[in-house]
């Protein structure tokens, strides 16, 4: 459930896992660096562009931000009532561009390849006691939660459509509250009985 890897022969697929994710923390911080609109509408084209060149869809990129749109929208109608239309625009762009960054990762790596780059990457923090394996999967966990979250989002926003509730918050954040952390539970409950000992 997690691996949302999409198998391709693309160059960022069969770039190795470190150098995307140096560039999507890069990338992420420059975004919040910059409060540009301009710089943050260019990142989003930027990010969006290199989807077809992954050998991926519009349809697959859209997949990533159509279940938050919801979140877009409460995000938008209060910075723009607190600060202005253009600091909306720029916060729910820069959103959106974070978003697909972080999808575009894990839909061209495999999550055990991610595992495995990261607890490398990590090692030198072994003569400090920390164990480079289990902070490698927490990080690599956390790089998917944002595209399982859109997808669980969408799937139950669906759901309460059906039901005539799908322009209640609470009707849909409830929902998704549950089934996410039920998701945590069994992630825990599968790592544990396969004996995962890091």
């Amino acid at each position: 459930m997690l691996d949302l890897y999409s198998p391709g022969t693309s160059y960022l697929h069969r770039l190795g896992p470190g150098p995307k994710i140096l560039t999507m923390m890069l990338g992420g911080t420059g975004l919040f660096l910059f409060d540009s609109l301009p710089i943050a509408c260019a990142a989003f084209i930027a990010i969006a562009a290199l989807y077809p060149v992954a050998g991926l869809t519009a349809k697959q990129a859209w997949a990533q931000i159509r279940p938050l749109l919801w979140i877009f929208a409460i995000f938008f109608a209060l910075q723009w009532w607190l600060s202005g239309l253009t600091t909306a625009a720029f916060v729910v762009i820069r959103l959106a561009a974070l978003i697909l960054l972080a999808s575009l990762v894990t839909l061209t790596t495999r999550a055990s390849d991610m595992i495995d780059s990261l607890t490398h990457a990590l090692g030198f923090l072994r003569p400090f006691g920390a164990n480079p394996a289990k902070i490698g999967l927490s990080i690599s966990l956390a790089l998917r939660f944002i595209p399982v979250l859109a997808q669980i989002t969408q799937e139950v926003r669906e759901a309460q459509k059906t039901r005539g509730l799908e322009r209640s918050v609470i009707a849909t954040a409830l929902p998704v509250a549950i089934r996410t952390i039920k998701m945590a539970d069994d992630i825990s409950d599968a790592i544990e009985a396969r004996g995962y000992r890091p």
